[in-house]
C-alpha cells in the first residue's frame, strides 16, 4: 500500500510540476500549442472546429432556442409535450444549455429545495480520513488532460474532492466509489458544485441505484440482462463471447459504472448523457449493443479475434469514425430495444438469480426509467405532501320542532278491528299468521 501511495505522490508530483508556474486554471490558455485547449475544454484536443459528423452552428443555435423556449415552462412542457423534450435530448443538448438542463432533466433542484442548506453543512464538514485518502489518490486521475483538472490546487480537482466527500457524508452506508469520480467531473463541467452534487445524488438512487453500492448488485443484475440481451439480438456475438471466455463483467463494469465516459469520445458521451438522463437505463444498453456490433458484428471481426485478449482490444479499438456523435447515437436509438422488453428481460433474470448470492438482493422497481417518471413522481409526491390533514369539525344540528304528545286511543268498549286494519295499499305480503282471519279474535271486546 505505501508503494502504491508512493507511486501515486509521484505522479502527483510530476503534474504538479507542470502546472507549478500556473497561478490557476485561467492561465493554462497561455503561449504554445499544447495550452490550447478545446471547445470541450481538453487540452491539445482536436474538437476545436466542427468536423463533418458534428452538427453545424446553425443546428446547434437552432437546438438552443427550442430549449431555451422549453426550459422557460419547463412544468408544462413535460406534463404535456414531454415527447418533444426526449427527441431534442436524442438530437443533442446544447453545451451552452446543460447547465441549465441536467438538473431540470434528473430533478436535482427539486431535492436541492427539498434539502436547503445540505451540500453547505456536507462540504464544511470533516470527511472519514479513510474515504479521504482514497478520494485524494484518485483526483489526478479524473481528465488529466482537462483545464479543470489539470492544476491539484485548481478550482476542478477542489470541487470534485469537495462533492465526492458530501456524498460519502450523506450517504455513509455507500461510502466512495472510484466509478463516482469521472461521473462526477463531467458534471462539473458544467454544473456548480452545489448543483453537481445534487445530480449525482440522483444518478446513484434513482437512475443507477445499487451501482455504487458496497456490493454493487445491480451492476451484477444487469451483465446477466445484457447478455441475455445480446443472446437474442447478436445470437453470433454473443457465441463468440462464450467461446473465448468473455463475461460480462470483464468490459460491463467500466462502460455502465463511468457512463462511457472512459469509452468513447467525449462529443459521443455528452450525446449519450443527453439520452440517459431523459429515457434512463436503457439507453446504456443500446449503447453496449452498439458497440458490441460495432467490435465484433462481421465474420471477420470474429475470426480477428480468437482469443480473450483479442476480443477484448477489439471492443476498446472501434475506429474512431465509427463512433462519432451523429452517426454513432443514430445507431443507438435505432437499437430495438423498449423499456417494456427491458423490464421482463429484468424480471426473468432476477428471478434465476443465487438465492445465495452475498449482498443485498437487487430491488430493479426503484429504477426509475427515465425524466418523465421522475418528473411524475415528483410531482405525486408534492401533492402528497401539500394535502392537510382533515380537521373534524363539530356539527350541531338545530332543535326540532316540539311535537304535541301522542295521545292513548281510547279502546275502552271499542274492537280493535279498526287498528289492525291497515289503510289503502297493497296487501301486506309474507307468511300467514294464525291470529289473522280469525273472527273470534277480531269480534273480542273489554
Amino acid at each position: 500500500m505505501a508503494q502504491t501511495l508512493g507511486e501515486d505522490l509521484v505522479l502527483s508530483s510530476e503534474l504538479q510540476d507542470d502546472s507549478s508556474s500556473l497561478g490557476s486554471d485561467s492561465e493554462l490558455s497561455g503561449p504554445g500549442p499544447y495550452r490550447q485547449a478545446d471547445r470541450y475544454g481538453f487540452i491539445g484536443g482536436n474538437s476545436a472546429e466542427l468536423g463533418p459528423g458534428q452538427p453545424s452552428a446553425d443546428l446547434i443555435r437552432q437546438r438552443e432556442m427550442k430549449w431555451v423556449e422549453m426550459t422557460s415552462h419547463w412544468e408544462k412542457t413535460m406534463s404535456r409535450r414531454y415527447k418533444k423534450v426526449k427527441m431534442q435530448c436524442r438530437k443533442g443538448i446544447p453545451s451552452a444549455l446543460r447547465a441549465r438542463c441536467w438538473p431540470l432533466l434528473c430533478g436535482a433542484q427539486v431535492c436541492q429545495n427539498n434539502n436547503p442548506g445540505t451540500y453547505q453543512e456536507l462540504a464544511v464538514a470533516p470527511g472519514d480520513p479513510q474515504w479521504m485518502e482514497t478520494i485524494g489518490r484518485d483526483l489526478h486521475r479524473q481528465f488529466p488532460l482537462h483545464e479543470m483538472f489539470v492544476s491539484p490546487q485548481g478550482h476542478g480537482q477542489q470541487g470534485l474532492l469537495q462533492v465526492l466527500k458530501a456524498y460519502t457524508l450523506y450517504r455513509p452506508e455507500q461510502g466512495y466509489c472510484q466509478a463516482q469520480g469521472p461521473v462526477a467531473a463531467v458534471l462539473l463541467m458544467h454544473l456548480p458544485p452545489e448543483e453537481a452534487f445534487w445530480c449525482l445524488v440522483q444518478i446513484c438512487e434513482v437512475y443507477l441505484p445499487g451501482y455504487y453500492g458496497p456490493h454493487m448488485e445491480a451492476v451484477q443484475l444487469d451483465a446477466e440482462v445484457f447478455m441475455a440481451l445480446l443472446r437474442r439480438l447478436l445470437p453470433r456475438v454473443y457465441q463468440h463471447l462464450q467461446q473465448v471466455g468473455v463475461g460480462p463483467l470483464l468490459y460491463l463494469p467500466e462502460w455502465f459504472l463511468c457512463l462511457f465516459t472512459r469509452s468513447l469520445p467525449f462529443p459521443t458521451v455528452l450525446r449519450i448523457w443527453d439520452a440517459f438522463l431523459s429515457e434512463g437505463a436503457k439507453v446504456l444498453f443500446r449503447v453496449g449493443l452498439t458497440l458490441m456490433r460495432l467490435a465484433l458484428g462481421t465474420v471477420e471481426q470474429r475470426a480477428a479475434c480468437p482469443g480473450l485478449l483479442e476480443t477484448l482490444g477489439a471492443l476498446r479499438a472501434i475506429p474512431p469514425t465509427q463512433l462519432q456523435e451523429e452517426a454513432f447515437m443514430s445507431q443507438v436509438h435505432s437499437v430495438a430495444l423498449s423499456e417494456r422488453d427491458l423490464q421482463r428481460e429484468i424480471r426473468i433474470q432476477l428471478a434465476q438469480l443465487p438465492k445465495s448470492s452475498p449482498g443485498p438482493a437487487p430491488l430493479p422497481q426503484a429504477r426509475l426509467p427515465g425524466a418523465q417518471a421522475i418528473f411524475e413522481s415528483q410531482q405525486l409526491a408534492r401533492i402528497r405532501g401539500s394535502t392537510k390533514p382533515e380537521i373534524p369539525r363539530i356539527v350541531v344540528q338545530p332543535p326540532e320542532e316540539p311535537r304535541p304528545p301522542r295521545r292513548k286511543p281510547q279502546t275502552r268498549g271499542k274492537t280493535f278491528h279498526g287498528l289492525l286494519t291497515r289503510a289503502r295499499g297493497p296487501p301486506i305480503e309474507g307468511p300467514s299468521r294464525s291470529h289473522r282471519g280469525s273472527t273470534s279474535f277480531l269480534d273480542t271486546r273489554f
